[in-house]
């Protein structure tokens, strides 16, 4: 799908869409360090009751503000939100976007000691802040975690290792080589109960890792997933950076908030993008 005119012009801005709350060095007993959490608010939320799902983002200074964004150039996060939204293209929902820290390559790592502390992190006193402060729908079928890279790779363990809590994972460009592969053993060792929704994708320019994405997409199939809670995207042009994630953010928001037949036009378009079969 080419995008629209109106949602190319708002990838242009420089300010982040909408009410957010910036929470400055946010501390945790689990990593033992602080970090800022921004917390994106959907358009409706402060003119209705009613309460939304919730998406975690890693690497958050990535997402939305190219000021702190690692290269200049973030995720424009609140801009693609705002325009499917507004388009009537996928439900509305909360974003927490998760700073990371000089611990990163460890914390995103949850075979490691720092990855479990960060997911105590996360599970422990960021979503139950969360959750006690924003009218959030704290189930796991509400609860989503996304990031690229290493983040992908975080992203997806969590769904798989902390299925109750995170039931859907979308995971950008993921690293799954980290541990000499050790999440494909971990995949064999495990039975799933194929209730999460999963997104995957990669680019073709990614060489390092674009192999390891569709093999992953292969086990996901072989232990049961299928395109109702499976969607795994190759970009033939794709690169590993924030401008190409940022370019195809639409495709994983579409697949975990969208709305049916709306959605069905930007997931399976002429163009070539599939679902898994």
């Amino acid at each position: 799908m080419q995008l629209s005119s109106e949602l190319n012009t708002l990838i242009c801005q420089n300010e982040i869409i909408g009410e957010y709350n910036h929470i400055h060095d946010f501390y945790s007993i689990y990593t033992k360090s602080e970090r800022d959490v921004i917390i994106w608010l959907p358009p409706s939320y402060n003119e209705s009751i009613k309460s939304y799902p919730v998406l975690y983002i890693h690497d958050g200074q990535n997402v939305f503000n190219p000021n702190t964004a690692f290269t200049g150039y973030d995720w424009k996060v609140d801009e693609t939100a705002s325009y499917l939204i507004r388009h009537n293209y996928i439900h509305e929902m909360i974003v927490v976007g998760v700073y990371n820290t000089k611990d990163r390559l460890d914390e995103y790592n949850l075979f490691s000691a720092k990855g479990k502390d960060y997911a105590n992190f996360l599970i422990k006193e960021l979503k139950p802040y969360v959750d006690e402060t924003y009218r959030s729908l704290p189930g796991k079928e509400f609860t989503t975690t996304i990031g690229s890279s290493m983040g992908g790779l975080c992203s997806f363990q969590l769904a798989m290792m902390y299925p109750k809590i995170f039931g859907n994972a979308c995971c950008m460009s993921g690293s799954f080589w980290v541990e000499d592969h050790a999440i494909f053993e971990f995949m064999q060792t495990q039975d799933f109960s194929i209730e999460s929704k999963i997104y995957l994708d990669c680019g073709l320019n990614e060489k390092q890792l674009i192999n390891d994405s569709l093999k992953m997409c292969e086990v996901l199939k072989e232990i049961g997933y299928n395109s109702d809670n499976f969607y795994c995207h190759i970009d033939k042009n794709g690169s590993h950076n924030e401008k190409d994630w940022a370019q195809r953010l639409y495709i994983p928001l579409t697949f975990i908030y969208g709305k049916n037949g709306k959605a069905r036009e930007l997931l399976y378009p002429e163009s070539g993008i599939k679902a898994a079969s």
